[in-house]
C-alpha cells in the first residue's frame, strides 16, 4: 500500500466516524441530553462525546460497524480503551468542572444504522 492510499483510508475512516459521531449526537439530543463537547482531546486520550443528563455529566464512547462478522460494535471498547477514557474523563472533570460532580460512561453502539444506548456501560 503506498503513502497516498494510505492517507486516503485515514481520511475515509475519518469522515465515516464523523459520520457516526453526529448520527449518535442528534439521537441524543433527541432523548434530552445536552451535548457539551465532542471529540475532547486531552494528553490522556478522546472521548467521543461529552454530554449532561440532569446531574450526570455523561462520557460516551460511540462505535460503529456496518455487520457483526468481527463482533458487536461495543465490543471494541476494551479494558484499555475504558482506561483511556476515565483517565481523560478525569482530567476533564479536574480542568473543565472544577467540582465533584455524578457521572457515568456510555457506549452508543451503531450497527448497520441502529442505535443500542448502552448506559452505564462501564
Amino acid at each position: 500500500m503506498t503513502y497516498m492510499q494510505k492517507q486516503k483510508d485515514t481520511i475515509n475512516k475519518r469522515l465515516v466516524g464523523s459520520y457516526y459521531e453526529e448520527m449518535a449526537k442528534d439521537y441524543l439530543i433527541k432523548q434530552g441530553y445536552d451535548i457539551l463537547y465532542n471529540n475532547f482531546r486531552s494528553r490522556f486520550g478522546e472521548i467521543d462525546i461529552i454530554a449532561r443528563d440532569d446531574a450526570y455529566i455523561v462520557f460516551i464512547e460511540v462505535k460503529y460497524r456496518r455487520t457483526k462478522r468481527y463482533g458487536y460494535p461495543r465490543e471494541a471498547v476494551t479494558y484499555q480503551k475504558q482506561r483511556h477514557i476515565l483517565r481523560t474523563a478525569q482530567y476533564f472533570l479536574l480542568t473543565q468542572i472544577g467540582k465533584e460532580v455524578p457521572c457515568r460512561f456510555d457506549v452508543v453502539e451503531i450497527l448497520d444504522n441502529q442505535i443500542t444506548h448502552i448506559k452505564a456501560a462501564f
